[in-house]
């Protein structure tokens, strides 16, 4: 009997010890059941704030009045005044050109003309003789004392007389005209600034040789910072929502925190194609008093569709769609889900305004402060159709 005693007690204490096991076990998944029927949601407060509805497309600046100056005569750069971000004043002195062949040029169309004037002088004088001689002759056949040849001799040399002034003032007239292109040509030699802004650009070096017989060789490109134009390239898919006269506003790489406004002025009707992607450009506009954006800055431009300042927003992942179809014709209703007091979820219809990818405007339906689920339950929920589900 007392053999058989130990060996029942052990079998009592392994019985103890599964029997404790199977609770554990027991214990431990009806918890994780219970934690698996318990969803979790994440959630967003509704609060004041802005919304914008923008497109947004890249640009660059470029300087709203540039123009390039070149010259219009051929030969070498004896002097440039000017260097790379000076300030010129309009009518300021940029260039010069070596103006020894023009120079030569005027000198010998001036003692041409002065040749000319003087032949002209001399024909005149011959002309006045011959009316004398003309008019000598006339009066003599009436007194019977010269023949008819002498007279109409005499009438024919005023005549040739005539002809002749009329051919060196011909003459004289072209040589003026000539003298006029090359006083010109020479003026050209001398290069002025034809608008007041900044050297942006040299094109050509002192010393070099201009060659103007085809195309006009630019010296220099001079700007107007004071005011800069953004040209946007905007796709296809989004032109058609631009209109003229609507807010626009962009920022640059250096001053991210900045921001420039203007108005678009322009839509270039005719696109550029790059790697197979329509683009078309749009212009507008900024004032640049400070002088901080240069030409070729690259731009991160906002067309404003809409906007509204201070208005209640929540994130657009809180919208679903309404349930109410009476509801949503008088305005653009949604559904959101609203937590309650006691941690559950009650839907409501809310009616919205502007939107864009990210926040929503809401009009009616929702208070400052309350707070609505904007993700998906991380489980399944136990009653996912009932108002009551528990907020974890």
């Amino acid at each position: 009997m007392n053999s058989a005693a130990p060996g029942k007690r052990r079998r009592y204490v392994w019985l103890a010890l599964a029997i404790a096991l199977c609770v554990a076990l027991a214990g431990w998944y009806a918890w994780s059941s219970n934690a698996r029927g318990t969803p979790t949601y994440s959630t967003a407060s509704a609060e004041r704030g802005d919304v914008e509805d923008n497109i947004t497309a890249l640009g660059t600046l470029e300087p709203l009045n540039n123009v390039d100056v070149g010259t219009q005569v051929s030969g070498q750069l004896r002097a440039l005044h000017v260097q790379l971000g000076d300030q010129v004043e309009e009518g300021q002195l940029l260039a010069e050109i070596d103006p020894t062949v023009y120079l030569a040029r005027v000198e010998a169309t001036r003692a041409q003309l002065a040749n000319l004037r003087a032949q002209l002088a001399d024909r005149e004088a011959q002309q006045t003789l011959a009316r004398l001689q003309a008019q000598r002759q006339r009066n003599l056949i009436e007194l019977d004392a010269t023949s008819q040849e002498q007279v109409e001799s005499a009438e024919a040399t005023l005549r040739s007389a005539n002809a002749q002034i009329q051919a060196i003032e011909a003459q004289v007239r072209q040589a003026e005209s000539a003298l006029k292109g090359e006083e010109a040509d020479l003026n050209y030699t001398r290069i002025y600034a034809p608008m007041g802004g900044t050297v942006v650009q040299q094109l050509a070096n002192q010393g070099q040789t201009l060659n103007a017989n085809q195309t006009a060789p630019i010296i220099v490109r001079v700007a107007d910072l004071s005011t800069m134009t953004v040209r946007t390239q905007v796709s296809e898919a989004d032109i058609a929502q631009l209109k003229v006269g609507m807010p626009a506003y962009f920022s640059t790489l250096g001053q991210p925190q900045r921001r420039w406004e203007g108005t678009l002025r322009q839509i270039l009707p005719t696109p550029e194609v790059l790697n197979n992607v329509v683009l078309f450009n749009a212009l507008f506009d900024v004032p640049n008093p400070d002088g901080n954006l240069l030409p070729q800055m690259s731009a991160q431009v906002f067309f404003v569709r809409a906007a509204a300042r201070d208005v209640l927003t929540i994130p657009v992942a809180a919208l679903k769609p309404a349930s109410s179809e009476q509801r949503r014709s008088d305005g653009d209703w949604w559904q959101v889900e609203v937590i309650d007091a006691q941690g559950g979820i009650q839907p409501r219809e809310v009616r919205v305004g502007i939107r864009n990818r990210v926040s929503v405007e809401v009009l009616e339906g929702l208070n400052e402060g309350e707070q609505v689920v904007t993700g998906q339950a991380s489980t399944a929920a136990a009653n996912r159709g009932g108002p009551s589900r528990r907020f974890m």
